[in-house]
């Protein structure tokens, strides 16, 4: 494995909105840029592997979806996935020996002498990027060819470029897509649904509040209420959860708040998605504005691989959005618990295990399916 060259794209700042630059160094690096294999070019990429032709999907918003194709047609079959944005801060890389026992950033101990990576992307999702590639690398190695490597835009602020992507392109029979799963197959992910609620108060001098209404007082009640709902458990997905933010009340400290205004977050089960609209509603006081702005249902996934363990997750990811593709899968190095923290990283370890794991589902797939090689 390349590690200069994973340090280079852990090296690029590619916070949500700022992939482009990530993209352009991808496609001068990895491939050729062009007619998705059309041209009949036979190109040596990196490490001395057949290099895949690219194609590059402008999503409209200045950033640029990736399908890096080995197959020469354009529309692989199975395509792994993940995507180029990162959450901001930027934290650049940084790279540093462990020994067997050593405590690691997120408490555990190194299970053996390793090589930590952190920064931001190292393991969401610059490390999937970089383990899906060498994947490739080895596919192609072996002869396989009907695969390609779809690297998409905006994952963090709303699945946009997947959405742009499967607005256009037909999809195929199946999609991996790498997010930070401590090398374990998802079985299943909850749903998400995202509101916009403005409760009303009455604004008054605030040393006579019993002539006013506090905004800021009726949002605390309604959160207790919501608190204290008993949202079904799920025997898959287990609870319901939610959290706030975006929070607006813009009044002065000496009068009662008139207005508060905030986004709420719910990640739903299988019990649960259909309710939690209704929830809230009950827990909001007379007057209060909610505006929908939807979200994913829950999904179970493909995750019957040998030799592979499997797990369900809370968190959401471009798969739910990529439905053109017949089935879906959940999988890559890293732990969810550090993401988007400033504890994120990756071992080597862990990227070589990555690895292995696509092939191994490749492989199984193909099996299943008759893909060509």
């Amino acid at each position: 494995m390349d590690l200069e060259l994973f340090l280079e794209i852990l090296g690029i700042d590619s916070t949500s909105g700022q992939e482009r630059r990530l993209a352009e160094f991808l496609k001068g690096r990895l491939g050729m840029a062009g007619q998705a294999g059309h041209d009949g070019v036979n190109n040596a990429g990196h490490g001395g592997a057949q290099a895949p032709a690219i194609q590059e999907f402008e999503v409209g918003d200045g950033t640029v979806n990736l399908l890096m194709d080995w197959s020469g047609t354009g529309h692989p079959s199975f395509v792994f996935c993940t995507h180029l944005d990162t959450v901001p801060p930027y934290i650049s890389p940084s790279v540093e020996l462990v020994k067997e026992g050593d405590l690691l950033p997120d408490g555990r101990r190194a299970e053996k002498d390793d090589t930590i990576i952190k920064g931001r992307g190292s393991c969401d999702a610059k490390g999937q990027i970089f383990s899906m590639y060498n994947a490739c690398l080895e596919l192609t190695k072996e002869g396989f060819k009907d695969f390609g490597l779809l690297l998409l835009t905006g994952e963090e602020t709303g699945s946009h470029g997947a959405k742009a992507y499967t607005k256009d392109n037909p999809g195929g029979e199946f999609v991996l897509v790498g997010e930070p799963t401590d090398n374990c197959l998802a079985s299943a992910s909850k749903g998400t649904k995202s509101f916009e609620v403005t409760i009303p108060g009455k604004a008054c001098h605030s040393g006579y509040p019993e002539n006013g209404v506090s905004a800021v007082e009726e949002f605390v009640d309604m959160a207790n209420k919501l608190r204290i709902t008993d949202f079904p458990e799920d025997p898959l997905l287990g609870e319901t959860t939610w959290n706030v933010g975006d929070m607006v009340s813009s009044n002065p400290q000496n009068i009662l708040s008139p207005e508060i205004r905030f986004r709420i977050y719910f990640r739903t089960t299988f019990a649960t998605d259909e309710v939690v609209q209704g929830r809230l509603l009950e827990a909001c006081p007379p007057g209060t504005v909610i505006h929908a702005f939807g979200g994913d249902t829950p999904m179970r996934y493909f995750s019957d691989v040998e030799g592979i363990p499997s797990k369900a997750v809370s968190f959401g990811s471009d798969a739910p959005r990529l439905d053109k593709f017949a089935r879906r899968a959940i999988c890559g190095p890293g732990s969810i618990l550090t993401a988007h923290t400033d504890k994120e990283y990756v071992l080597v370890s862990d990227l070589q295990a990555a690895v292995e794991n696509d092939i191994r589902i490749f492989k199984t797939v193909s099996n299943e399916l008759n893909i060509k090689h």
